[in-house]
């Protein structure tokens, strides 16, 4: 492919810290001859909430920047500088363009309001490419129209899975000259630069795990062909303790340090070779989930951050800051909302069937506004997706697509998932609160 002479990209990593199957970055390399990146941390990010906690505390915080460190690292082998800039970006991106005289930008598209207000402060007078970048089915392959998406998952999953090929991922583009690198480029910012405390992993952790592509593939590797795990992770996957019971993919899938298309692509080959069973459809089953979430949200737009959701629902909702308090310290009268609880505060991270439980009890047994549970999720959460975050949120709150309007049983959860009180019992007993 010719590139265009005297030009320069910038590519905007988003929710895409990856070299490999990453649009934005190959066709920026295929189509200028000059490339320098950038990952923006706004300011509003390191700001306090309304409810007295941070936008994104210190674990995602944490996460973030290994995600990066590795990102910066990866993206030195194509001789491609990253730049980390923090506060307005409307400043950043101006600079930017003066400094290195970019003409186009290349970046992940986004449609969430926050992210589509720093889109439209892109100047006028650079071109923009915006690519879809985060879905295992891409948006223009789907067999039906955005406003047409199902208000029933199955009938989304059945639909796709019968019509939907998924497209294969692309390699990782070919290197820069070395002249491309930039010789000042500063270091990353730590945790302290950024205003938050240093972290101590928890020896209860689910996840000791890094950030970034590489640890994205070390855990493939592990969870799939060393381990194989795979095979019986419908088995498992409704776990509490320990990094086996679950793939814990989605804490690099929320950066995008690995794309969906990668994992399926994974997934199928582990098929061929290893074997195929209803645990290795279960995987993809859930990648499924993750975009329907985001197609959710692309057909409601800012419907799923409103009080009455999807389903523009009237309920009477409390923000009584003593509850909301004890739900987030692990105080309730639930032993098994504590419990995860606490290992959200102790280590940024909790099961899928905590979650559904923390949540059904926040806004169906107290009735509290289930928006700000989300927001506490925001913060705290590693693996923090706006589209899965908040879908879930709706859907246990009764304002989104769950037919059922299901409230959960959560002593019967208990007895059930942690039948012996291991789970409780871990959590309970040493407590950072």
């Amino acid at each position: 492919m010719q590139k265009n002479k005297k030009t320069t990209a910038l590519v905007w990593f988003r929710t895409d810290l990856r070299v490999q199957d990453q649009h934005s970055l190959t066709k920026a390399v295929q189509q200028h001859e000059r490339v320098v990146a950038v990952y923006h941390i706004p300011k509003k990010w390191l700001e306090f909430t309304r409810w007295g906690f941070k936008k994104m505390e210190r674990f995602r915080a944490n996460f973030l920047l290994q995600s990066l460190e590795q990102l910066k690292k990866d993206l030195e082998q194509l001789n491609i500088s990253l730049i980390v800039t923090t506060g307005n970006w409307t400043e950043s991106i101006t600079r930017l363009q003066k400094k290195y005289s970019i003409t186009d930008i290349y970046a992940q598209y986004e449609w969430t309001q926050e992210e589509v207000d720093e889109q439209n402060t892109i100047p006028n007078n650079v071109k923009t490419h915006l690519h879809y970048d985060q879905f295992l089915y891409h948006p223009e392959n789907i067999p039906m129209a955005v406003n047409q998406i199902p208000e029933v998952f199955t009938v989304f999953r059945k639909t796709c899975e019968k019509q939907v090929v998924v497209q294969p991922p692309i390699p990782i583009p070919e290197a820069m000259p070395t002249e491309n690198l930039i010789a000042d480029n500063p270091d990353i910012p730590t945790l302290n630069d950024l205003g938050y405390e240093e972290i101590h992993q928890d020896s209860r952790t689910a996840i000791p795990f890094v950030g970034g592509e590489k640890a994205a593939w070390t855990r493939i590797d592990e969870y799939f062909w060393d381990t194989k795990q795979l095979s019986y992770y419908k088995k498992t996957r409704n776990g509490l303790l320990g990094k086996k019971y679950s793939s814990k993919l989605s804490l690099w899938l929320a950066y995008g340090s690995i794309s969906p298309r990668s994992i399926y692509a994974e997934i199928k080959k582990y098929e061929r070779e290893i074997g195929k069973n209803e645990s290795t459809y279960w995987l993809i089953f859930e990648l499924i989930w993750r975009d329907y979430f985001k197609f959710i949200s692309l057909k409601h737009g800012n419907s799923i951050f409103r009080l009455g959701g999807i389903l523009n629902k009237d309920y009477t909702w409390d923000t009584n800051p003593r509850k909301i308090e004890k739900w987030m310290t692990g105080n309730t009268p639930e032993p098994f909302v504590n419990a995860n609880m606490l290992e959200l505060a102790n280590t940024g991270f909790m099961s899928n069937r905590g979650r559904q439980n923390v949540a059904s009890f926040f806004a169906k047994e107290w009735k509290l506004d289930w928006r700000i549970g989300a927001a506490y999720f925001e913060s705290m959460l590693i693996d923090y997706d706006v589209h899965s975050n908040y879908g879930n949120w709706m859907y246990n709150a009764g304002v989104g697509n769950d037919p059922r309007d299901r409230k959960f049983n959560i002593a019967w959860q208990a007895e059930r998932y942690d039948a012996s009180g291991k789970y409780q019992n871990t959590w309970l007993q040493k407590t950072l609160f």
